[in-house]
């Protein structure tokens, strides 16, 4: 071969490996400016994130009673407050560069500290991490629990006839003792001390008093800060009773009352963005559901209710602390 048959080889080959290197590089580059959407990902519960390619608005749906996710059912998925796939749809929401913002749109009679505050906590991150806004819309109620997710929206719109407010807290006990002694049943506690089960004392009462007090504290903390309000006006509003639209408005706990439509259209002018996007459930898993609501139909035996009724109590006594 000649002395420039072979240098023209080496330089094409050079030059391809130039070329391809080149392309490997540009290519890496692009795909490290370009934001990844989260798109298309499973969530718990059976819902999909598949959000649109626009700039858009993502709808928080929170509905019904706040607690603990709660199982599919035979039409694919339940149509309470989901609480896991909510965290992680809010978190999808997060690292989306195509959403600008969110709408919290409730309905919820209130519910469990633990959930509220998580839920709560999830939405705060949300503004710190991206800097976008959150809107909320109250539908039948926003009470207790429901508004005190609410606090973490910029700004409150509520429907005409919602029903808000009952910021407080609830333990309750419920003492079983005279059941058990009617049906003849005893229970005996070895405990490690005074306060762990037994009837409920004074001393125990000012114990669990002391608890709520704390979860109201933290409450009135939280609408303090997220209506921009000063502790002690927040106290006088915060007695556990409930308000209509119009006295949240003229107390300072919401914004705006309008019509949901009215108040997307206000979203829109104010964000320029028209396209609003609600999770999406995916298919049922239908041998699951279906072991689930037979489970559910199935009649317990006397037995079977008063073993589960004795796990759930201490000394007779079943306790509950909650946002309603």
């Amino acid at each position: 071969m000649k002395t420039k048959q072979i240098v023209g080889l080496a330089a094409a080959a050079a030059l391809f490996i130039v070329t391809g290197v080149s392309s490997v590089l540009t290519h890496q580059l692009a795909a490290s400016l370009v934001p990844v959407q989260p798109t298309g990902v499973g969530l718990t519960g059976g819902y999909t994130f598949q959000a649109p390619d626009e700039d858009y608005i993502g709808v928080v749906q929170v509905k019904g009673t706040i607690g603990e996710q709660t199982s599919t059912t035979l039409l694919g998925t339940s149509q309470t407050y989901q609480h896991t796939t909510t965290l992680e749809y809010i978190d999808c929401l997060m690292q989306d560069e195509s959403n600008k913002g969110i709408l919290l749109d409730v309905d919820s009679p209130g519910g469990a500290v633990y959930e509220s505050e998580e839920l709560y906590r999830k939405l705060q991150e949300y503004k710190q991490v991206t800097g976008r806004p959150i809107w909320c819309y109250m539908g039948h109620y926003a009470a207790s629990g429901g508004y005190y997710v609410s606090a973490a929206a910029d700004t409150i719109y509520a429907n005409p006839n919602t029903t808000t407010g009952s910021i407080g807290v609830i333990m309750s006990a419920v003492d079983m003792t005279g059941l058990y002694d009617k049906l003849g049943i005893r229970q005996e506690n070895i405990t490690s001390g005074p306060f762990k089960a037994g009837d409920l004392t004074e001393e125990q009462i000012a114990i669990y008093q002391s608890q709520v007090d704390e979860s109201y504290d933290r409450f009135v903390e939280v609408v303090a800060e997220g209506r921009g309000m000063d502790e002690a006006a927040v106290r006088t509003l915060a007695d556990g009773r409930t308000y209509t639209a119009r006295q949240a408005l003229d107390n300072g706990l919401i914004d705006q009352i309008c019509l949901y439509d009215e108040a997307k259209a206000a979203i829109s002018e104010e964000s320029g963005v028209g396209r609003f996007y609600t999770l999406e459930a995916g298919p049922a898993r239908l041998l699951d559901t279906l072991l689930s609501a037979v489970d559910r139909v199935m009649p317990k035996s006397e037995a079977q209710v008063l073993t589960e009724l004795a796990q759930q109590t201490q000394g007779g006594l079943m306790y509950y602390a909650d946002l309603y």
